[in-house]
């Protein structure tokens, strides 16, 4: 066994209070997994634990009914203490047919916990998931501990009462298994209920059947004669700051982190998109909230959006477009028009696995090359990534900040990981936030689009239309001195390292890198940028209570980097650079500090696991003791 194996084996649930634990909803993509999955976490979060979570979707929109590759599964990491992963190994895993089981069963933690609903183990289902006997029958799972239930038949007798038709009453199997799993670790289903009567307010026979098969799956754990270790499980309240809290995936936080940021500044907000997997939940989100400074535009393709965008740039209002990975492709000359023009716009990358149409459900940190040189020319703009589900609002206000006080396109990189991720957000006080309000140019004298302010080489932003105010700007390189076109040789010179002064400029208006956890220098740093954070940290806080010398640093300006980056790192022995790419910010740290950083890289469209970091840190610190 190796040392990620060792790590994943960690946390068993051998008794009836634990600290943490991982559980799995597993089925087809039309078993309700995610609403199901939804629904134990709102109650989980109002019992008071920390968490974080994992929705995992298939790429097909509707696959076969008992195919491998339909699978759609959720998974929730909670606990009474520091969570900022989804987690590693599964202490439970609820599987709604073989598909379901023969995809996960290798992530159950030994004498992990497996639910099964024994009626969808039929001979066509087995076939399908490539199963030669069984696994409820021969040797496959002795290694857990197996609650094989006929869930299909226990709903059709709940919801009998109810007259509906055999396929709408299986659908209740996820509210049964929801039950089940709410006995399991004393949840309170009454949130649920009422959710239920809200969503199908209009439809009381599917509320209550519903219902009614919620409370059977919670009275069939109370009552039945359940196999010896199978009982209620109490796991201990978070200890968390005072303050209102609500679970927020980093796709609502991008979208509520934009409106903060239009309110700071006092500027409408034009949001062009066209819709992409995995963000599109964006544009839904934000189309939502219009009694805010937003306007929402659905385009008819992706270059479409970002021109859009412009446009209302140049009107005077914010652009912001978003796409994930092929999208911005299609979108990089239009940036690049924005950079040449001087005008403010914010481009969301909500990166998936690529390349091409790739693994559009899955998560990666591919986009990072692409974010910081897919543009034609010398076009550098600044580069910030969200770390967490949560950071995404504050990664988003910091956008705005930066587009509108330095001209500038920004690029913003989330994944699909922290997209549909979700955790506790503490609300935070709007009005005690620093607001950085937008001042159109208005002065007529002395009036060229060409003036701009002497610190930050931001370009004025006079509305057109206004009088006195005529004016024309472009792609075609344009004269420092009068904003006309100009071809001449040393004015294109001289714009173009303006271009890229403006933006390493913005150094001096960032914070300083500092270190997540751990010392100032040591032996070793963990580098990460992006949704590698949880992963990262827990397994830096594992390896220093193992007495390891070894610190973690997470870095949200990419581009251009904190003024201290290259100082800060020098001060370590060894770096190591985790990423889901094959090696990015890696060769960019090498080049830029002239240090000897190692990489550890996974592209599985699947994020880090904290076990996979901390054998990667072992294995470092013993190459270096063998130096």
């Amino acid at each position: 066994m190796d040392l990620a194996e060792e790590e994943l084996n960690e946390h068993h649930l051998d008794e009836n209070r634990v600290v943490d634990v991982v559980v799995r909803f597993a089925g087809d993509s039309g078993d309700g997994m995610q609403l199901t999955g939804a629904n134990f976490t709102q109650a989980t979060a109002l019992y008071g634990n920390d968490l974080s979570t994992f929705p995992d979707f298939p790429a097909e929109i509707r696959a076969p009914v008992g195919a491998t590759f339909g699978v759609s599964a959720f998974q929730i990491y909670f606990g009474a203490e520091d969570v900022t992963t989804a987690g590693d190994a599964l202490d439970v895993l609820v599987a709604m047919n073989p598909a379901a089981l023969v995809t996960n069963i290798a992530n159950l933690v030994d004498s992990g916990l497996v639910i099964v609903d024994s009626g969808a183990f039929t001979a066509k289902n087995l076939a399908k998931a490539r199963y030669d006997s069984n696994p409820l029958e021969d040797n496959t799972l002795d290694a857990y501990r197996v609650l094989s239930i006929d869930i299909s038949q226990q709903v059709l007798n709940a919801v009998e009462p109810f007259g509906l038709s055999h396929k709408d009453a299986l659908r209740c199997k996820n509210m049964w298994t929801l039950g089940l799993v709410m006995w399991l670790f004393d949840r309170d289903r009454q949130p649920t209920i009422e959710n239920l009567k809200k969503k199908f307010a209009g439809k009381p026979d599917i509320a209550n059947a519903n219902i009614a098969a919620l409370n059977a799956g919670h009275a069939y754990g109370e009552t039945a004669e359940l196999p010896a270790g199978i009982h209620v499980y109490k796991i201990p309240k978070a200890k968390v700051a005072p303050g209102t809290y609500r679970n927020i995936t980093g796709t609502t936080a991008l979208a509520w982190g934009l409106i903060a940021g239009s309110e700071l500044a006092q500027i409408d907000i034009l949001f062009a998109s066209y819709p992409i997997t995995p963000a599109s939940n964006l544009l839904h989100e934000l189309s939502n909230r219009r009694e805010f400074r937003i306007n929402t535009f659905q385009a008819e393709d992706e270059i479409a959006a970002v021109c859009a965008a412009i446009g209302a740039s140049f009107a005077g209002s914010l652009g912001v477009t978003s796409s994930a990975g092929p999208g911005i492709a299609l979108k990089a000359e239009g940036i690049a028009l924005a950079a040449a023009a001087e005008l403010p716009l914010v481009v969301v990358n909500t990166q998936r696995g690529g390349p091409s149409t790739g693994l559009p459900t899955k998560t990666e940190q591919s986009d990072l090359n692409m974010a910081m040189f897919g543009r034609h020319g010398d076009t550098p703009i600044p580069v910030i990534a969200s770390s967490t589900s949560t950071d995404c609002f504050d990664v988003a206000v910091e956008a705005v900040r930066l587009a509108t006080k330095y001209m500038t396109p920004v690029m913003l990189l989330s994944d699909g990981y922290l997209a549909n991720a979700a955790e506790p957000w503490q609300i935070p006080d709007v009005a005690a936030m620093q607001g950085f309000p937008v001042q159109h140019h208005s002065e007529i004298e002395g009036f060229k689009p060409s003036l701009r302010n002497a610190e930050t080489l931001a370009r004025v932003w006079p509305k057109p239309g206004t009088a006195g105010l005529e004016h024309r700007i472009g792609g075609i390189e344009r004269s420092y001195e009068t904003g006309d076109i100009s071809y001449d040789p040393a004015n294109h010179q001289k714009m173009t390292d303006l271009r890229k002064n403006k933006v390493d400029g913005i150094a001096k208006d960032i914070p300083l890198q500092e270190v997540c956890l751990g010392n100032d220098s040591g032996k070793l740093a963990v580098v990460g940028w992006g949704s590698t954070f949880g992963a990262i940290h827990q397994a830096v806080k594992r390896c220093r209570e193992e007495g390891l010398d070894v610190s973690h640093i997470q870095i949200r300006y990419l581009a251009p980097f904190p003024a201290n980056l290259g100082e800060l790192l020098s001060g370590f022995d060894a770096v190591l650079v985790p990423e889901m790419n094959t090696g990015q910010l890696v060769r960019l740290l090498r080049s830029e500090f002239l240090i000897d950083a190692d990489a550890l890289n996974k592209v599985a469209g699947q994020p880090f696991k904290i076990g996979e970091v901390i054998a990667a840190i072992h294995e470092k610190f013993a190459d270096m003791q063998q130096l």
